[in-house]
């Protein structure tokens, strides 16, 4: 029997912890790297990230889904290729970029959701074939999605993922988020995560077993399905049901409920083979690469400030002084390219990284409000796409129940008065919007601006201190380089202004305050909490 000391994470050896230096290059160079999600926010940032400083890669599969008729390399062009993360490679070696997207990136039409991706078991042993690593960056990031959706896409996918890494000898990269830590409270480390609330079998491998779970489920669906003829209320019982199901079990909702139960099923799937779970925080615009600030979409945190922007809110349900965990996304993406490395380099059975700022660089709700004010008094008309006048009122935190008895005043008088304004023939008061708004704001994200926790990314710097002082450079993983003032007072509000949003309609202002931007109902993510 071995007794040699084992490292607890990864179940190697100590004696055979490599002690010389980790390097990316020598890793990756000519390895071919499959991504899933590459239409996706953070993936977009990997592949980057990936061409630019690794430029010998052997080549890059993208699984992409085909949409209405259009398949992977068409929908690689037009939502990847054309994306303006690649405007720096475009001005500094735009030849090398189109040779590399010609020659070195593959698109290969397939849906994650079905089994061997839909298709041809002689397609799906070459794809195995021509795998060395694999990056599994697909989700759905709606933190209310319909149940069956959310577990088909970030549950079920994860055994179709495995089967290709296991077929393929190749390591998996499974992106998973923090918060599938759900209602725990305290400190949260890079380990397995229980339930918080609701008993679940575990597995003598250590993850949990969810077949009866997944089963139940699975003929709940099925009953909701054959009871309910009009999609509209089925999506809205699907809905319900994954909310619930994640509440009993001890999540908040329905995203990082299926979310956790990916990282299971990949525990479970890849027993014995090399994978690694990376946790995000909540994923916002970059810190410095591949410009600072870019961002694709609106995330979490910007939801609440373009409803403050355009006027729609100035009260949200939080805790001042609670820490919360927002991360650039380069800084995550610099931890998926240094665990991808060290899974090639020196496979283990299982490891977990959180990428987060709580531990390390942390900073409060209020501080983050703060800052998000201050620059929007002060340099308002620098935003033009997010500011379409000066800030009115200040944005307040106030606690859930004071927060509650505010709403519910002030949708009292706003719906009093748009009842008035009816009788007389005029429009419903914009006081109703706003009242909407915020509740729909705090039903969505509430949850993310009380934490009782805090993530700490420990194992994440020990692997990083692994590897030569240029990767450090190339690919920083630690979160005490973020300047917060500079960070959320001017990076991220710039990237916002610049790279997620429309430019403002050339019209009148009251025209103007009819197309502003519609808000999202849910995080788009993880992003993810993306919030991944």
């Amino acid at each position: 029997m071995n007794c040699a000391p084992q490292d607890q994470q990864s179940g190697q050896p100590l004696s055979q912890q490599p002690s010389q230096p980790l390097s990316v290059h020598a890793a990756l160079a000519g390895k071919r790297v499959l991504i899933t999600g590459s239409t996706g926010f953070l993936a977009k940032v990997v592949l980057e990230k990936l061409i630019r400083t690794v430029p010998d890669l052997g080549g890059i599969i993208l699984l992409i889904r085909a949409a209405d008729g259009v398949d992977a390399r068409a929908r690689f062009d037009s939502e990847v290729a054309a994306s303006s993360v690649f405007e720096r490679l475009r001005a500094e070696r735009p030849q090398f970029l189109e040779r590399f997207f010609a020659e070195r990136v593959e698109c290969v039409t397939g849906d994650v959701t079905a089994p061997g991706f839909g298709l041809r078991s002689s397609e799906f042993a070459s794809l195995a074939r021509r795998v060395d690593l694999i990056i599994n960056s697909a989700a759905s990031v709606n933190f209310r999605e319909a149940l069956d959706v959310a577990l088909s896409i970030n549950t079920f996918s994860v055994r179709h993922i495995a089967e290709l890494a296991r077929a393929a000898h190749a390591p998996l990269i499974q992106v998973s988020t923090c918060y599938v830590n759900g209602y725990h409270k305290g400190d949260m480390h890079e380990q397995n995560v229980a339930p918080a609330r609701g008993a679940l079998p575990r597995h003598p491998g250590g993850h949990y077993d969810l077949e009866r779970l997944l089963q139940r489920l699975g003929h709940r669906i099925g009953q909701i399905k054959a009871e309910t003829g009009d999609p509209q209320r089925l999506a809205r019982r699907l809905t319900s049901l994954g909310l619930a199901e994640a509440h009993y079990y001890g999540w908040n909702d329905t995203y990082t409920f299926t979310k956790w139960m990916g990282e299971q099923l990949a525990m479970h799937h890849m027993r014995g083979r090399a994978m690694t779970i990376v946790r995000p925080s909540i994923i916002e615009s970059t810190l410095q690469e591949p410009a600072p600030g870019w961002i694709e979409g609106v995330k979490v945190a910007d939801a609440i400030l373009m409803a403050y922007a355009r006027g729609k809110t100035s009260f949200f349900p939080a805790r001042r002084r609670a820490v919360v965990d927002i991360i650039p996304a380069d800084l995550v993406a610099n931890a998926i390219v240094l665990a991808g490395a060290e899974a090639l380099a020196a496979p283990a059975a299982h490891r977990i990284y959180q990428c987060s700022t709580g531990s390390s660089n942390p900073i409060s709700v209020g501080g983050v409000i703060d800052r998000f004010v201050t620059e929007a008094r002060r340099n308002w008309r620098d935003y033009e796409r997010l500011f379409y006048r000066a800030p009115r009122h200040d944005f307040r935190v106030v606690s859930r129940p004071a927060f509650l008895l505010m709403l519910r005043a002030s949708g009292f008088a706003a719906s009093a008065w748009s009842g008035a304004r009816r009788a007389l023939g005029a429009a419903p008061s914009p006081a109703l919007e706003k009242v909407r708004t915020t509740r729909l704001l705090a039903t969505t994200f509430s949850f993310y601006t009380a934490p009782q926790y805090r993530f700490h990314n420990t194992r994440l710097m020990a692997l990083a201190a692994r590897f030569g002082p240029d990767d450090l450079r190339r690919y920083p993983v630690d979160t005490s380089i973020i300047d917060w003032n500079d960070y959320l007072g001017r990076i991220h509000m710039t990237g916002l202004n610049r790279y997620a949003l429309r430019p403002r309609p050339a019209c009148s202002t009251a025209a103007v305050t009819a197309q502003t931007t519609p808000l999202p109902v849910a995080a788009p993510p993880p992003a993810a909490l993306e919030m991944r």
